[in-house]
């Protein structure tokens, strides 16, 4: 990701943009995903377990309405 200076900019406009690009591509998320190894059958549990808990959101959202 770059970004360069422009004229007149600020140090702290230039960061903002920084992180605004670095944001928008979705780098942090990859970096955080690859920062250590998971298995895929690891993976697969996460998922697994993700999956239960949208689906308890889910239906204690439609208990509410």
């Amino acid at each position: 990701m770059t970004v360069r200076l422009r004229d007149g900019e600020s140090q702290e406009a230039l960061l903002k943009r920084f992180r605004k690009k670095v944001t928008e591509g979705g780098i942090l998320t990859v970096v955080r995903r690859r920062r250590w190894f998971v298995s895929k059958s690891e993976q697969r549990r996460i998922r697994k377990a993700k999956a239960i808990r949208r689906a308890r959101q889910k239906r204690r959202r439609q208990e509410r309405d």
